[in-house]
């Protein structure tokens, strides 16, 4: 494998992912774990939204969503996503290119009953992405669901876990004069050896 030291240093990549989000939320102002979620939509169009990254497994990035959503559509149909990490304040970055599988099963459920009770009640409340005709009728469907579902409502079925399992990882640090440092992860298939190199900035 290529050399790496310093904060590129490691041999698996998801602990080097995990190390430097440890790092940024001792220093980003908001939302360490944002991540820019990129998908395709039918035509081949990009589509990008703003997440948030809830785990990075020992195989993987989790983040959670509305299966109904646009995000959810066009996953379910591509079979593949990718995104970006950024932490200004560490001027680094992490790149990551792979396939996609739901997690709708313990973990999902386990998530969900560790938000906030107004956040599964909204979760059961929105229909994601679709249109909408006011911000009341929106607080209506709340109100509805809240009485419906009480003070302790279920994983709704159309809501849970994506996992994105990489075959690409890319970790970017700032450099002096926009030399910048970059390594690569890439494998052929996502139980496959990863293979490192270093790239110019």
């Amino acid at each position: 494998m290529t050399e790496r030291t310093g904060v590129f240093a490691g041999d698996d990549p998801f602990e080097i992912a995990r190390n430097w989000l440890a790092a940024a939320e001792q220093s980003e102002v908001n939302d360490p774990n944002a991540i820019a979620l990129s998908t395709v939509d039918a035509e081949g169009l990009p589509n990008a939204r703003m997440v948030l990254l809830k785990d990075i497994e020992d195989a993987g990035f989790v983040f959670y969503t509305n299966y109904g959503s646009a995000k959810g559509r066009e996953i379910a149909a591509a079979g593949r996503a990718a995104f970006v990490w950024h932490a200004k304040s560490l001027r680094r970055q992490i790149r990551v290119r792979g396939l996609t599988e739901i997690e709708d099963g313990e973990q999902a459920d386990a998530y969900f009953a560790s938000r906030s009770l107004k956040s599964r009640l909204g979760a059961w409340a929105s229909a994601q992405s679709s249109p909408l005709e006011s911000r009341a009728a929106l607080m209506a469907k709340v109100a509805k669901v809240t009485a419906e579902k009480g003070v302790n409502p279920p994983r709704p079925p159309f809501w849970g876990g994506i996992r994105i399992r990489p075959l690409e990882i890319e970790f970017w640090a700032d450099g002096a004069y926009r030399l910048h440092d970059r390594f690569v992860w890439r494998r052929d298939a996502t139980d496959g050896v990863w293979s490192v190199e270093r790239l110019s900035p």
